[in-house]
Formats: C-alpha cells, sequence, structure tokens
C-alpha cells in the first residue's frame, strides 16, 4: 500500500563531530489526532537531563538527528516500504526489538552509551509490564522508544480477528505508557515483519509511523555474538547503508554488539538518530484494559526525558 507521506530536510548544525560529544535534544511534545476513541491526556513535556561529554573520543557517535512527523502512518525500511529514503550513504539506523529483558537490555544500553550512540527500541507490551524499570533506562538514556505489540503475536494469523489485531497493536503502545509514565514515540514494528494490510490501514488512521528494515541481522537465527557481527556487515556492505534490525532480548546480540559497532566505525558507517514529532495519543479504554488484565498499578505521570527533518547534524 502506498502511504501518503513527504520528506522534509530543514537546516542543519553541528552535534558531534568524530564522536568527540553528545548532546540530546529533547523531543517535541504534541497532540495527534486519535479517531476511535477519547485519547487519554499526553503527560507534559519536561527537559532531558543534560548528557555528560562523551568520554570516548573515538566513540561511534550520532552523525544527526532526525524527525519523524508520522501523520498518515509513514512506512520505513526498504524491505517492505519504498518511499522513504532519508538516509545518505554509510548511515545506518540502530534498531532493537522484543526488549526489555533483563541483563541483555541493560548490556545494550552500556555499550551504546560507551559508544555514544543510539538507538530505536521496539518494546513488547507484556515485557514492558515485567520490566518497566528497564524500560524507563531506556528513555533515560535518550533511545527511542516504539512499540512491537502487546504479545508479538504475529497479525497475519487467520485466527485473529481485525478487532484483536487492533487490541494488539493498542494494548501494546498503553502497556509501553504505562511502564514509562509517559507516552512513547508513535513508531510500530510488525512481529516477524508481517504486515496485513489492513492493519497498515489502521496505522494510518492513528499516525503512526511503521517499521520494517533494511537489513536483518538474523540474530535470533545465530548461536553465536561473531555470526551476527558477520552477517550484519556482509549485507551492510553489500548495500551501503539502511536500518538493522537486531533484537536486545538476545544474549547473543549484547554480545557482538560492542565489536559490531566499533566495525562500523572503522567501516566509516555513521548512526542516524531518529525521533518523533510528537508522541503517540493511547486510546484510554486500552490505558484501562492493561491495568485491569495485567493486574498493574495505577502510576503518575513521569516525564521521561514534514515527515522527516534534519534537527541536528
Amino acid at each position: 500500500m502506498r502511504i501518503a507521506a513527504r520528506l522534509i530536510f530543514a537546516g542543519v548544525v553541528s552535534l558531534c563531530a568524530s564522536g568527540a560529544a553528545w548532546s540530546q535534544t529533547p523531543a517535541q511534545k504534541g497532540a495527534a489526532a486519535a479517531p476511535q476513541a477519547a485519547p487519554a491526556p499526553t503527560p507534559a513535556a519536561a527537559p532531558a537531563p543534560a548528557k555528560a561529554p562523551c568520554a570516548n573520543p573515538n566513540a561511534l557517535g550520532i552523525a544527526r538527528i532526525v524527525e519523524i512527523d508520522t501523520t498518515g502512518g509513514p512506512g520505513f525500511g526498504f524491505e517492505h516500504f519504498k518511499q522513504l529514503d532519508f538516509l545518505r550513504d554509510k548511515e545506518v539506523v540502530l534498531t532493537f526489538d522484543d526488549g526489555p529483558w533483563p541483563l541483555n537490555t541493560p548490556s545494550v544500553l552500556k555499550t551504546l552509551a560507551e559508544e555514544c550512540t543510539t538507538g530505536i527500541f521496539f518494546s513488547i507490551g507484556k515485557h514492558a509490564t515485567y520490566y518497566p524499570e528497564i524500560l524507563k533506562q531506556v528513555a533515560a538514556a535518550g533511545h527511542t522508544v516504539g512499540t512491537h505489540t502487546w504479545s508479538h503475536a504475529t497479525l497475519t494469523n487467520k485466527k485473529l480477528t481485525e478487532q484483536q489485531r487492533k487490541d494488539e497493536i493498542e494494548k501494546g503502545f498503553s502497556a509501553v505508557r504505562w511502564a514509562l509514565g509517559t507516552s512513547p514515540s508513535p513508531f510500530f514494528r510488525f512481529p516477524a515483519l508481517q504486515h496485513p494490510p489492513e492493519m497498515v490501514t489502521y496505522l494510518g488512521t492513528r499516525n503512526i509511523a511503521m517499521f520494517s528494515c533494511d537489513l536483518d541481522s538474523f540474530d535470533f537465527k545465530a548461536s553465536k555474538p561473531q555470526q551476527v557481527i558477520d552477517v550484519t556487515m556482509k549485507k551492510l556492505d553489500k548495500l551501503g547503508k539502511g536500518i538493522i534490525l537486531m533484537h536486545d532480548f538476545h544474549k547473543h546480540t549484547a554480545e557482538a554488539l560492542p565489536e559490531l559497532l566499533h566495525r562500523l566505525k572503522a567501516g566509516g558507517y555513521k548512526v542516524v538518530q531518529m525521533r518523533a514529532k510528537a508522541p503517540v495519543q493511547t486510546l484510554a479504554q486500552y490505558d484501562e484494559e492493561i491495568l485491569k488484565d495485567a493486574k498493574l498499578p495505577t502510576v503518575s505521570s513521569r516525564p521521561v526525558s514534514s515527515v522527516v527533518q534534519t534537527i541536528s547534524e
């Protein structure tokens, strides 16, 4: 399905020279229309904590930041969406699915911090309710948080009704909102990269961006960290750039990441940070449902600190 969207590139200023310094610009907060039910109020934005200068003079760093206007549900990743190609040669976006998870997600966060770089984390809703403090660490470190359904159900499964598919999507966003204490980005990745056409349409009405990938690390098939590195670099060197799919759920991915980032740096690759122009508006009925069904405590909101617009580089 062709998704109505456009690319907007704005002026840029210096952010990070050769990974020597890293400062995080706080994401803008705003309101996006929700079609079927009154959305829960979006918590007010709070200034993000200042980032200390990068302690690693040879860090991979962040080349530039792009801000996404998710109106109409744009799609990213050429494996499924062919319209929006905002990456320049030798640029990558690091993405991680299926977290948060003990040990592995914190290990990934530690490695990214050491390299003063960033990624997008597509959280499973249930996992967010299991380990909210870990997901808060992801957001507090300046990474972008999106969602990956409530239970990682494959939405092309014919046993699911259309309503059940919508429930998986919406409960995932509400669960992550509960875990963070604030709304996540309107960024979504389908489990197994299986995109039911009617859900692509639905996400468009919800102004939620969809992410496929340009290259899959196939880390879920790997048995050793080196396999993750070899598969990823072979594909990346062939393509020259791309959105990389990995999983912070897997131990060998966390173990592979330090060397993988070193290989990216040595190969002249640069990381692009993607963030949303405004947070997602969750639907009140699902915010209430996950509290009831998952027996979660009510928490107070605690803010954590054009389609594509270059914010800084």
